[in-house]
């Protein structure tokens, strides 16, 4: 059985964190799919690890969410954990695979790594027959800034 796991203290500003974990609440609802949710919006630890590392802000981020998600997997009992993160063509997937690998064998739980990124357009087509709200940035305030300010951090 899969289980949902929502971790995601780089999502910036606070509305648009509360806006993606909603649509995460709606869509469990609707599938009957267990959801477990992180005490707080924890946006403090993400700046702490990524404030004066941007150029490495990507790993970083994965890192401690990854951290967390594994840590859960482990304290849950459960065989494994995995990413969403692994269906986005926007994300570093050879640096998604080794911070999941490294967390992993950390805890003691697997990581399950597959290259979803061939399915992401099919991916966008289903959300949007289901009408679920997606994203237009990937949640830091550094991507947000990159993408509708139009510079690179």
């Amino acid at each position: 059985m899969v289980t949902c796991f929502w971790y995601n203290p780089n999502i910036h500003p606070f509305t648009e964190h509360r806006q993606r974990q909603q649509a995460l609440e709606s869509f469990t609802q609707k599938g009957k799919v267990p959801l477990i949710v992180a005490e707080g919006y924890d946006v403090v630890s993400y700046f702490r690890e990524v404030v004066g590392h941007e150029r490495e802000r990507c790993g970083r981020c994965f890192r401690l969410r990854l951290s967390m998600t594994a840590l859960i997997a482990r304290l849950k009992g459960f065989d494994a954990f995995s990413t969403t993160l692994l269906i986005s063509p926007y994300q570093k997937q050879p640096l998604l695979k080794e911070v999941g690998e490294e967390m992993a064998s950390r805890e003691g739980v697997s990581f399950l790594y597959e290259d979803l990124t061939p399915g992401y357009k099919e991916s966008v087509r289903v959300s949007k027959e289901l009408d679920l709200y997606r994203q237009k940035y990937c949640g830091c305030l550094y991507s947000e800034w990159e993408r509708f300010g139009k510079v690179k951090v």
